[in-house]
């Protein structure tokens, strides 16, 4: 699968206790076209921020400081204002966090939509209405001729969150980047948000960047999962590969920690302690101080990926150092044996 998007050495800096602190430290990851890729971590970790940085729109006083963001080949970061602009919408599009926020609240949304919709293409109001209620049906908004017409505060939660659907679709985007498209709603309109993601995916061969913290939200939806730990990526794999074999001892705990029937009425087990704050970050494993695998050289120097199988890479010193082991040992049996 040839890659859409390609981020390399991904930093965004933020001022904080007297200094200037990574809150997305060198990230590397890609998104393959056509491909779902979900970025998840705890509260804290970073995944809303690279989600800004990658369209560069990082609050004041946070700057990306450096790196590489690649869509189609071409290089976002250097591009001129008005050029990313452009690329706003048409190239990337995001369904941001909170649709109760997101949209105007003394704007009909149909009227929203349409403000995206000539934004990027040279149409008339007419056709762009006309646009914006076919989005509205293609995102299952009943009633769509009707709803172009309602205020925000007329629509449900769930309604709100296809409206903001159908705007970022409106561009046609190569890459949509969903940001907790589902944090507020109700389980079932949870299920339909994501269903209606993975149909407009298969129907379009849009890429999907799903930023979220549910793991039950990416096994119905993501092919790749990358896990993000206080701003670094620590294990990449295949959705199946990482919840049948998680490797890395944060990946072991967010899977522990997942709600399941069979524990009914039992305590969910938890990752001890929390998340470290970017101005305090160590210069080691950055989930050393939690892990119940820790070992001296985890708490001095950032451990480098290695491949683990087909797709699967893990950062972990305890990993590298149980695979050294297995490889001794397997030379001794040999040694023994001649």
């Amino acid at each position: 699968m040839t890659a859409l998007l390609e981020v390399t050495e991904l930093t965004t800096r933020f001022p904080m206790a007297g200094k200037e602190v990574p809150i997305v430290d060198a990230l590397d990851f890609e998104v393959g076209r056509g491909e779902v890729l979900a970025l998840v971590g705890e509260s804290g970790s970073g995944k809303s921020m690279t989600a800004l940085s990658l369209m560069r729109l990082v609050p004041k006083p946070g700057r990306v400081a450096s790196g590489s963001v690649r869509l189609d080949g071409e290089e976002l970061l250097n591009l001129p204002v008005r050029a990313m602009r452009r690329v706003r919408g048409a190239g990337v599009a995001m369904i941001f966090q909170e649709p109760m926020t997101s949209l105007n609240p003394v704007m009909r949304v149909g009227e929203q939509v349409v403000e995206a919709i000539r934004l990027h293409e040279r149409v008339g109001r007419s056709a762009a209405l006309d646009r914006c209620r076919r989005l509205f049906e293609q995102v299952g908004i009943p009633d769509a001729a009707e709803r172009v017409h309602a205020y925000p505060h007329q629509l449900s939660g769930g309604l709100k969150q296809r409206v903001m659907i159908a705007m970022a679709l409106s561009a046609r985007p190569r890459l949509l980047i969903a940001d907790e498209p589902t944090t507020a709603l109700d389980v079932t309109v949870q299920a339909q948000i994501l269903r209606l993601l993975r149909d407009i995916q298969e129907e379009t061969d849009m890429s999907i960047l799903l930023i979220t913290h549910d793991l039950g939200i990416v096994n119905e939806i993501a092919d790749r999962v990358a896990v993000l730990y206080a701003g670094r990526i620590v294990e990449t794999a295949p959705r199946t590969a990482l919840f049948e074999n998680p490797m890395h001892p944060y990946t072991q705990g967010l899977l522990r920690s997942m709600p399941a029937l069979a524990l009914s009425g039992r305590r969910l087990p938890e990752i001890p302690g929390v998340v470290p704050s970017p101005s305090d970050w160590p210069t080691g494993c950055r989930f050393a101080s939690r892990c119940s695998k820790v070992m001296a050289v985890c708490e001095g120097v950032l451990p480098e990926f290695r491949v683990q199988g087909p797709g699967h890479d893990v950062a972990c010193y305890a990993l590298q150092e149980a695979a050294s082991r297995g490889e001794k040992k397997g030379v001794q049996q040999q040694e023994g044996a001649s």
